[in-house]
């Protein structure tokens, strides 16, 4: 039996990795599990959304239209004007639900890429490193390759373009950004964006703007988006794609929800790719969408909660370890390696073992690149579950790093 070749080149998640490095541990029984290492949403879903779900039962009886409901388009496009202060997108050419970002992220790659033009080598896909994994599994299965550009924490964990050679820039076919980003939290600034955008005019190729933590943030400035840096630079939406989900926004992870919106030939051609491959979303869930984004208060009861959590949480890892607030999103990534010179993997397998709290390696979130893992000796911890376990779990890594100090 034969199978796509591409599909060898895609590496194990790296949940995959962390259960792998936890294999024949057993932890402290003293200790009930805490896990903060994966990013999903834990604070409970709003009643709305759930009521909005149960009510529409009956719009099961047809088949939903991949380009969704023009309700849910106008909820979308209303959410997007509000939030970002930019003319409302056309909802009917320059907005497209999505199951969830992550599926649009994948698939995104395979209506942008083509192989048939690349001189000089395979197309690329440039990606942040350390970097969300999906980024690099669409890169691969569409043909491409992942070009990684470690993030500079001198730069607030932006990537630094002008490291990039000329000959490779030739090659770029899509970025993906991710802003606030995963794992650092970093925002890109408008002088980033310029950047990004003179690039992208200079060299041809599409950009893909992550922005599904963007509403969780620690200010009372919310996070610029794509469109919103380009409107701010008076720029039209060419070769720019931004992606958002309601999973973190609403705590509805399980709702897979999400739009992409931007540069309409580009969501014309993602449109007839998507009606292929039998993406429409589920009709209960568009009614629901278009009840969590028309509604802010329970947005902001989650971003206080959040904020409640990492005000009471980051100082306390700071008395032991090299971490601080982030921009936004809801991670803390965290040096190690200056507790007795201890590695990432060294200090998640230790902690699990010991104090039966899980983090997550910053190296699985990366990948060696230009002679460096930008992830290595680093944790990422994600503060989603309430503030009580997130702060009993805070209390034993500090424990537990006082025990490599000592």
């Amino acid at each position: 039996m034969t199978f796509h070749p591409y599909l060898s080149r895609l590496q194990p998640y790296p949940f995959e990795k962390l259960k792998r490095l936890f294999a024949g541990i057993t932890p402290n029984p003293a200790y009930t599990p805490i896990s903060l290492g994966i990013g999903e949403p834990r604070h409970p879903a709003p009643q709305l959304i759930k009521d909005a779900l149960c009510n529409s039962l009956q719009t099961l009886s047809a088949y939903p239209l991949t380009a969704g409901s023009e309700a849910l388009r106008k909820s979308i496009a209303g959410w997007m004007a509000n939030r970002y202060a930019i003319p409302a997108p056309d909802f009917a050419t320059e907005i497209l639900p999505v199951n969830g970002s992550r599926e649009a992220l994948f698939s995104l790659a395979q209506t942008i890429i083509n192989p048939l033009v690349a001189e000089n080598g395979p197309p690329l896909v440039m990606c942040p490193n350390p970097f969300y994994q999906i980024y690099e599994g669409a890169a691969y299965l569409s043909g491409a390759e992942p070009y990684f550009v470690n993030a500079d924490p001198a730069r607030n964990y932006a990537p630094d373009y002008s490291t990039v050679p000329e000959s490779v820039w030739q090659r770029v076919q899509l970025l993906f950004v991710c802003s606030p980003g995963n794992p650092t939290g970093a925002v890109l600034t408008l002088e980033d964006w310029k950047e990004l955008f003179e690039l992208s005019d200079r060299y041809g190729f599409v950009i893909a703007s992550d922005e599904c933590y963007s509403e969780i943030y620690f200010t009372d400035e919310a996070p610029l988006g794509g469109l919103q840096a380009a409107r701010l630079l008076g720029r039209d939406y060419s070769r720019l794609i931004m992606l958002s989900s309601l999973s973190k926004r609403s705590n509805v992870p399980g709702l897979r929800s999400g739009f992409v919106a931007g540069d309409a030939e580009i969501i014309r051609q993602f449109l007839l790719y998507r009606t292929y491959h039998g993406s429409a979303m589920n009709p209960m869930v568009q009614a629901a969408s278009v009840v969590a984004w028309q509604d802010e208060e329970h947005v902001r009861e989650n971003r206080t909660q959040y904020r409640q959590k990492f005000e009471k949480i980051t100082p306390l890892l700071a008395e032991t370890l090299d971490v601080q607030l982030p921009d936004a999103a809801f991670y803390l990534w965290a040096k190690v390696d200056h507790l007795g010179g201890i590695s990432d993997t060294e200090f998640a397998r230790a902690l699990y073992e010991r104090y039966h709290v899980t983090v997550l390696p910053g190296s699985y979130l990366a990948r060696d690149a230009h002679g460096i893992n930008p992830g290595a000796n680093r944790i990422r911890m994600a503060l989603v579950a309430e503030v009580e376990e997130c702060l009993e779990a805070a209390q034993r890594i500090v424990a537990f790093c006082k025990e490599l100090q000592s």
